[in-house]
């Protein structure tokens, strides 16, 4: 027998009638479309351009790779070219009076006693400190400093011995060439950058290596340079410190602008 439907039975409803449950869906967990994000207009979709390799410290780098080449050419030159190089590129008193600024920058370009010797040690590991805090230029500025006036306070007194008759004239002539006298006002510099417990330490063990040498007398004028070169550092710290907080509110700001 065939079922009919019952007439108190409700009709099937419409497909068209029925609510859309597509808003339903939202509302469980993991069932969300996850949005449509756009890049910002002018954003590039490619790769990221690689950022080149930046050298850390320049400047005491490319001054040590130029020591290491006068080195090895002191070395290994003919021993009369070489002396004849270093006595054209000494600071003493007679080519201070002729060529002033061209002897001050080619005896820098020495290193007395050899590349190994414990200066260039110094020189590297108090550079590197000093430019990583003050920068490249700041730290070739200290450096030239010491180089500089150590060499006019040492020699301009022989000039002025020399006119007095207290010295003979040979002394015009001493041969005087090297970076001690940078590296030991760039140590003074950074010192004061350091932190109590240890600048003062640093400050006690150099000064008291200098003040030996002084009192062995075996290069008193030498000797005396290098302190004073310590002294101009130690001079220097107002500037070195402000330097060291411009530094570091510019590099942020230069790896930003990189990136």
């Amino acid at each position: 027998m065939e079922r009919t439907a019952s007439p108190t039975s409700p009709a099937p409803p419409d497909a068209r009638d029925l609510p859309d449950g597509s808003g339903f869906l939202d509302g469980i967990p993991g069932q969300r479309t996850p949005p449509c994000v756009r890049p910002p207009a002018g954003a590039s979709a490619g790769p990221r351009p690689r950022r080149g390799f930046a050298v850390p410290v320049p400047f005491t780098l490319g001054y040590a790779a130029v020591l290491a080449v006068t080195s090895y050419l002191a070395d290994h030159l003919d021993p009369a070219l070489v002396y004849t190089l270093l006595q054209g590129s000494s600071t003493d008193v007679a080519h201070l009076v002729q060529t002033p600024a061209a002897v001050l920058a080619a005896s820098a370009l020495w290193v007395a006693g050899g590349f190994t010797s414990p200066f260039t040690l110094a020189f590297l590991v108090v550079l590197t400190a000093l430019e990583r805090r003050v920068g490249g230029a700041r730290t070739a500025v200290v450096f030239l400093l010491g180089h500089v006036l150590a060499t006019l306070a040492t020699e301009v007194p022989v000039g002025l011995a020399v006119l007095a008759g207290r010295l003979p004239d040979s002394s015009l002539h001493r041969l005087d060439y090297g970076i001690s006298f940078g590296v030991a006002a760039c140590v003074g510099a950074l010192a004061g950058l350091l932190r109590p417990w240890l600048r003062w330490p640093v400050l006690a063990a150099f000064g008291a290596m200098l003040v030996q040498d002084l009192l062995a007398f075996t290069d008193p004028m030498t000797d005396w340079g290098h302190l004073i070169a310590l002294t101009i550092g130690v001079a220097a710290w107002p500037w070195v410190r402000r330097w060291d907080l411009a530094h570091r509110a510019a590099v942020p700001a230069a790896v930003a602008s990189a990136a």
